[in-house]
């Protein structure tokens, strides 16, 4: 899971949180929505700190130079 991804979940999971969008009757009765949103975040959260654990652990190259002398 990379940036974006884990982006668009935080969003998803903040719009459902605080109620930002009106969902059905229906679909109030059956998903618990701040509950949901709740989890969306943390995805979020956890999806954008592997992602950057991930490129910052591939950043940090090392280079060995091998010298030889003929003696």
């Amino acid at each position: 899971m990379g940036f974006g991804v884990g982006i668009v979940l935080l969003v998803l999971g903040l719009i459902l949180v605080t109620g930002a969008v009106d969902l059905p009757a229906s679909v109030d009765d059956v998903v618990a929505t701040s509950t949901v949103g709740w989890i969306l975040i943390l995805a979020g959260v956890l999806g954008i700190v592997l992602g950057l654990i991930a490129t910052r652990s591939r950043s940090h190259t090392t280079v060995v130079e091998e010298r030889r002398h003929d003696v």
